[in-house]
């Protein structure tokens, strides 16, 4: 009943439809920022050497997470699908079975991440002045792994039933219990021991298991999980398959996109001039650019899950449709809240990085990543209805493409050959934006990417 008045809402009023989907999924994301922001506000505070940290610990935990990715992009390719099919016992199963592997994923990549974590900050090119601190940020965001992972991929379940809500409510509890920490321990504030930088770690892990803890509830509360979700290995055979299909395109994509941030943040780690201002002017741009993602991620998801909504009642046109009105809605967005932001940037940079050679950084990362901000933007969208079909490997090729042969060879040569410094760096990140989402338009107008969807008949047991 609920899907069938979701179709009347949708086909009389889709815009609509589309935002009510998305606010809510832009606010979680918005509380995700503060998560970032409160973690690099407090390093500042402490150490330039711990705030240049940051950076490179975000682009670890994303390695780290790829699978969860993978397979939340999955769930929901299957499960949006499934909800527009009409199959309820469905989509139960492809939770149940998604959520297995999802634990038995996280557990045996953290005791991977536990064995590598000193050679895996190497590859960073991590300074020895840093080395240590970046050593404990690692391991201890390690011992959350396989709570993130299960965190990850139930927020996908319940976006891909539309239900935006559990979400929204799940972040704002881990922003809370995250900032909370991060002012006490980090800091020594409210009489809590000053642990400095073992703080921002350790108000990450109860953040983050307070938010597992709450959608595992959440989901036993909504039926999502129940004796239904329990499938039997005939159907398991039939419907594996397709989730890993769809998942390790998906899972690829961000092992090579991160991978690329990794070496960039190598490039940049490596400069021949003020590496760690670079370093860390750059990871206080990326914290001030994460608000401009949020419109970016939300709109994402609202494409997958209509897109796939779509597809499941085998619309192939109005899918195509929907995915062209949410990224004008998605691009006008960004773009007014864009021009909003510059207005205020450099107090807003200050407010990040107290010292004056990092803002001076920050400005100019952020002078050329915010103008690449609306192409990026309409580049995620139509990656988002991408998944929604389970045409994951569109995405996995061009976005690694873009990177890998356009964003790190020139970073490199306007690094450390033409211009000799983060400028370079940043032009590259640019150009390669530019060429990423012409050519995800091209691929989107032009290709069938509808032919990657679950068909109805089968797994439908």
């Amino acid at each position: 009943m609920r899907d069938i008045e979701f179709d009347k809402r949708l086909d009389s009023a889709p815009y609509a439809t589309i935002w009510n989907l998305a606010w809510p999924q832009v606010v979680m994301m918005f509380f995700h920022f503060l998560i970032g922001f409160a973690d690099v506000w407090v390093a500042g505070r402490i150490s330039r050497e711990v705030q240049a940290c940051m950076g490179g610990m975000s682009q670890a935990m994303f390695f780290f997470m790829v699978v969860a990715v993978a397979l939340a992009n999955g769930s929901v390719a299957a499960i949006s699908q499934s909800s527009g099919a009409g199959l309820p016992r469905r989509i139960k199963r492809f939770v149940g079975l998604s959520l297995g592997l999802g634990l038995v994923s996280g557990v045996l990549i953290f005791g991977l991440g536990l064995a590598m974590d000193r050679h895996f900050l190497q590859l960073l090119n991590m300074p020895d002045e840093v080395m240590p601190i970046a050593e404990y940020l690692l391991q201890v965001s390690l011992y959350i792994l396989p709570a993130y992972y299960i965190f990850t991929i139930s927020n996908s379940f319940f976006r891909a039933q539309k239900i935006v809500t559990i979400p929204l409510y799940s972040m704002v509890l881990v922003t809370a219990v995250n900032t909370v920490a991060d002012l006490g321990l980090g800091l020594g504030l409210w009489g809590l021991p000053n642990l400095g930088y073992k703080g921002i770690a350790w108000a990450t892990f109860g953040s983050v298991f307070c938010g597992t803890v709450y959608n595992v509830v959440m989901l036993f509360r909504c039926g999502l999980v129940s004796m239904q979700s329990v499938a039997p290995w005939r159907w398991i055979r039939l419907a594996l398959p397709y989730l890993v299909r769809v998942s390790w395109p998906a899972g690829l994509m961000q092992l090579v996109w991160h991978s690329a941030y990794m070496v960039l943040y190598s490039i940049t780690a490596s400069l021949p001039h003020d590496s760690i201002t670079a370093m860390a002017g750059m990871s206080a741009g990326l914290r001030i650019e994460a608000l401009l993602f949020l419109p970016g991620i939300a709109f994402n998801f609202t494409a997958s899950i209509l897109v796939g909504h779509y597809l499941g009642q085998g619309q192939k046109m109005q899918a195509k449709r929907m995915g062209y009105r949410i990224m004008a809605v998605g691009v006008v967005i960004i773009s007014v809240i864009t021009g909003l932001l510059w207005l205020v940037i450099e107090p807003a940079i200050a407010y990040v990085a107290p010292d004056a050679d990092v803002q001076a950084e920050a400005l100019r990362y952020l002078a050329w990543n915010m103008a690449a901000t609306p192409p990026l933007l309409a580049a995620m969208i139509l990656g988002g209805a991408f998944v929604g079909a389970g045409a994951t490997m569109y995405q996995t090729v061009i976005f690694g493409s873009a990177a890998w042969l356009v964003r790190l060879p020139l970073a490199y040569v306007l690094g450390h050959v033409i211009l000799e410094s983060a400028q370079g760096v940043w032009i590259a990140m640019f150009v390669s934006v530019l060429v990423q989402c012409s050519t995800m338009a091209y691929f989107y107008h032009c290709k069938d990417w509808y032919r990657f969807t679950l068909r109805k008949s089968r797994s439908a047991a």
